[in-house]
């Protein structure tokens, strides 16, 4: 959905230079700008969530399509990630309320953003075939 100018690789080192180069300067001017307690609790939340996300995405993985060839072994998968997304939970739990709001907030933004650009330019809409 980000299109062929996030996707460009650097020719040395190849990777998506465009991409970490913009995502740097997004992370670098906020981390510059706010109070760094903000930004840390921010960090936090995002960061917890993220992790609780990919916990639950690996069990629904697991259970959709068992017999999909993996890369790697999870023994366990469903003792691990239902206590990696609880450890998380209860980690974030403990971060101020107003963390929680403008969490809550920037999600609700991203999602708005993303939902929006995605409707427009998605593969599946447009019909276009991928590069």
């Amino acid at each position: 959905l980000l299109g062929p100018w996030f996707g460009k690789l650097s020719a040395k080192h190849r990777t998506p230079s465009n991409a970490t180069f913009l995502t740097g300067v997004l992370v670098a001017v906020p981390a510059a700008l706010l109070n760094i307690d903000e930004v840390v609790e921010l960090t936090n939340i995002g960061t917890l969530f993220a992790f609780s996300v990919v916990c639950g995405a690996v069990m629904i993985l697991r259970l959709r399509r068992p017999e999909a060839p993996r890369r790697f072994r999870m023994p366990w998968i469903f003792v691990l990630a239902p206590a990696g997304i609880l450890s998380c939970v209860w980690v974030a739990w403990g971060l101020p309320w107003v963390t929680w709001v403008r969490f809550i907030v920037w999600l609700a933004i991203g999602l708005v953003i993303y939902f929006a650009y995605g409707q427009r330019n998605s593969v599946l809409h447009t019909g276009a075939e991928e590069a």
